[in-house]
């Protein structure tokens, strides 16, 4: 629905009615709200030990977490890192924050030494809980005022903390500590649209906000039962995975079914043996299990929902799908870190579905604003006319960790977060994304900051200037490739570079290609002309 406001805005509004939201309460109490015929019901199943907890044993254990956090001298307000894969201790210890008004911030485990320190400095974790086999990554930054935790045992060394400390706590001793809506309980780390890695503030506000826009309502957006086994295959320190997939099962009564990683066959037989019935997962998942050649072998019949987040879902991919899953509900959302992060979701997993097109990215969330505006004059714009989304409610971030210039570049003034994508409003109401304004690459959804690679590009002694961008990549959606100046005489070679990004990054951010060139296009201000570049690769740019 759109609505013309005072200001001569065009603001794009739900199909569905606003609802009462309870977002003041901590994300805890709402999480756990209502929840007492659910007791003996099983909560996280672990796909790869086989544990099942019942949500008596998973609120339980959340609050014995609390209570070992706090007798560590996490108080609130203090953060807190997890450097893990999809397990319960990774539950156990957000829920365990929420409880005591501290803030997770969590990496992945597949990041550099270089990485992980980072983000741990930046947020100035107190705490670092992670695997042992990781445990070298980060047994540097062990110190008077950062603890180091293991989930599994033994602890590589006497300094190093095992996490039945948390669990083995008295849970009567979860402090009594005043949670206000707007303080931080998760800190994502995002690129935003432009620059280097920031922190993303989550309130419980925001977070309870978002969660209820999808999933509350006696016509839910997002429409999860009791009954409902889900998938949580993506990575948790994903806010799509977090949010979409873990707080909004919880919060629907769920059984969530924990897999530490992707891996087709062990995903088949697990969702076959659990009978998944809602699966949200990613682009590259969704081409995965479409093209399996033994897709036939498992007996998938369970399965109702396939949602697909964290980066475009192309109508063909989803044309495909359909033929493959032909009784299944198919379709897809928008997010953003900074947006807390759900803008848009299909209106096809609505309790009540409403018909919806392939390739769209549903209709914004209930109890917010969309609107679409002109990147140039900020002038809004009316349905199937192309500008950047903006999104405006109480789900939005709070703003970026220490850095109010880049919070004041993303929310305006009204309130408006701008997200640096390209899209229009449809004259059903749905979103089409059609590019991207922002620098950030999608890599099978995670992030990729051109800048950061930039910047550890121009450290070598034979590479003079040089800039990143993305390149698409049937497999991953985009990959980051770079086009390179080097000084003359210079002998470097593609591969040599890419051996030295390779060594510093994560696998995902690694330079699939080198493009030698002789300058790299940039305005007058020296801001990097991207676009002439993905011209250049579009064009079949060769050294």
């Amino acid at each position: 629905m759109a609505v013309q406001t005072p200001q001569h805005n065009i603001v794009y509004r739900s199909k569905l009615p606003d609802i009462h939201i309870p977002n003041h309460l901590p994300l805890h109490s709402y999480i756990f709200q209502n929840k007492s015929h659910l007791t003996s019901k099983p909560c996280i199943i672990n796909g790869t030990t086989g544990d099942i907890h019942t949500y008596a044993k998973f609120k339980l254990t959340a609050r014995k977490v609390a209570s070992g956090l706090n007798k560590l001298g996490i108080e609130k307000g203090d953060v807190f890192m997890l450097l893990l894969p999809n397990t319960s201790e990774f539950v156990f210890a957000f829920l365990g924050a929420s409880f005591c008004g501290a803030m997770m911030t969590a990496a992945n485990p597949f990041f550099t030494p270089a990485e992980i320190a980072k983000q741990a400095k930046a947020s100035k974790a107190k705490l670092i809980i992670t695997f042992a086999c990781y445990y070298d990554k980060v047994k540097d930054l062990s110190c008077d005022e950062v603890k180091l935790m293991c989930i599994d045992s033994p602890p590589p060394d006497s300094s190093c903390l095992h996490f039945s400390e948390l669990t083995q706590s008295d849970e009567n001793d979860v402090p009594d500590v005043d949670i206000s809506p707007d303080d931080v309980v998760a800190l994502p780390y995002s690129s935003g649209t432009t620059g280097l890695p920031k922190g993303v503030m989550l309130t419980h506000k925001g977070l309870v906000t978002s969660v209820s826009q999808q999933v509350d309502g006696e016509n839910p957006n997002l429409y999860y039962s009791s009954d409902d086994v889900v998938l949580c295959v993506l990575p948790l320190f994903h806010i799509y995975s977090l949010n979409s997939v873990l707080l909004c099962g919880l919060r629907a009564g769920a059984a969530i079914l924990l897999m530490q990683k992707f891996e087709i066959v062990s995903l088949l037989e697990l969702m076959q043996k659990h009978r998944v019935s809602v699966a949200p997962i990613v682009p590259p998942t969704v081409l995965a299990i479409a093209k399996f050649p033994d897709l036939d072998k498992y007996d998938l019949g369970s399965i109702r929902v396939l949602k697909s987040g964290g980066a475009p879902l192309g109508k063909e991919l989803e044309d495909t799908v359909r033929a493959k899953f032909p009784n299944v509900t198919l379709g897809q959302g928008y997010g953003m870190t900074e947006a807390g992060p759900v803008l848009t979701m299909s209106l096809a997993f609505a309790k009540e579905p409403f018909e919806v097109k392939p390739g769209g990215c549903g209709t914004v969330v209930r109890n917010a604003e969309l609107k679409i505006v002109d990147p140039e004059t900020g002038a809004s714009l009316p349905r199937n006319h192309p500008g950047e989304i903006c999104i405006r409610g109480h789900q939005i971030m709070k703003g970026y960790l220490n850095d109010p210039e880049a919070t004041r570049t993303t929310i305006d003034k009204q309130g408006w977060l701008h997200t640096g994508d390209i899209g229009f409003i449809d004259d059903d109401e749905e979103l089409f994304i059609v590019d991207r304004l922002k620098e950030l690459i999608k890599y099978k959804g995670f992030q990729v900051a051109p800048a950061e690679l930039e910047a550890l590009l121009v450290t070598h002694p034979n590479i003079s200037d040089a800039a990143v961008v993305p390149m698409k990549d049937d497999a991953a959606g985009e990959v980051p490739v770079a086009f390179v100046v080097s000084p003359k005489g210079s002998q470097i070679t593609e591969d040599e570079i890419k051996q030295f990004i390779s060594k510093q990054v994560v696998f995902y951010k690694r330079i699939k290609r080198v493009f030698f060139i002789e300058a790299i296009p940039k305005s007058p201000s020296g801001k990097i002309l991207r676009k002439e570049l993905r011209a250049k690769l579009a064009a079949g740019f060769a050294n």
